[in-house]
């Protein structure tokens, strides 16, 4: 238990330093990277490639892809209620060093549902695409979105850490358990998905799109604060 206190007592500390460094402007570009909805055109390109290049297991791997974020999400959930660690804005030891960006959240933060989801996505589309640039722009993206959390004040680095874990793993299993699904129910349709892949121009198109939203929150941060509309 001795060993177990310490452990949190240096992820309460770390969380602390890291969430220490904000300021106006970068407190409303990571409000816009947490949200889920900044995203959309992100993935919608991402679900483009999945429709053209897996043409008629499209919805397969749409539907395992879903499976993948609902199984991650939910687990996530399950694990928040069973330990029931406190999110740094609900510690009364800390909750008033604690810079909050959003909304406090649920009570309890282990794991974080944000980083499982995020990192789910991450294993298991990278297993699909199969392409380095888009490895490296996703764990980008799962770092980022992630990282966002610790800096909004509502989850420590551990949440992080271990809903990070939990996601890989659900995203691992469920590229298995597509695999598997495929082998056995549909191994004389084309295109085989362990074959099909992601051309290097279209992990190009992919990181266009995720550059114009990237500089597009920034140029939108930069016109809200210049004019005090924030």
């Amino acid at each position: 238990m001795a060993y177990l206190q310490k452990i949190l007592d240096f992820d309460t500390e770390f969380f602390l330093y890291l969430n220490s460094f904000h300021n106006d402007f970068w407190d409303t570009i990571m409000l816009m990277v947490t949200r889920k909805e900044t995203w959309i055109p992100f993935f919608a390109v991402i679900l483009f490639f999945v429709f053209k290049n897996f043409k008629s297991k499209w919805w397969l791997v749409v539907v395992f892809v879903a499976l993948t974020i609902l199984l991650a999400d939910q687990l996530s959930v399950l694990l928040k209620e069973t330990i029931q660690r406190l999110r740094p804005v609900y510690n009364p030891e800390i909750e008033h060093l604690v810079h909050n960006v959003l909304r406090k959240g649920g009570l309890h933060g282990f794991v974080s549902s944000h980083a499982a989801n995020s990192f789910a996505l991450f294993a298991l589309s990278t297993r699909l695409f199969k392409n380095k640039g888009y490895w490296f722009l996703m764990l980008f993206w799962a770092v980022l979105f992630s990282y966002s959390r610790i800096y909004s004040g509502v989850h420590y680095p551990l949440d992080i850490l271990g809903g990070a874990v939990l996601g890989w793993l659900v995203g691992v299993a469920t590229y298995k358990a597509l695999m598997f699904f495929e082998v056995h129910f549909f191994l004389a349709r084309n295109p085989k998905i362990k074959s099909t892949g992601l051309a290097p121009g279209q992990s190009g198109i992919i990181f266009l799109v995720f550059s114009v939203l990237a500089v597009t929150v920034v140029i939108m941060t930069s016109i809200l604060h210049h004019y005090n509309y924030l």
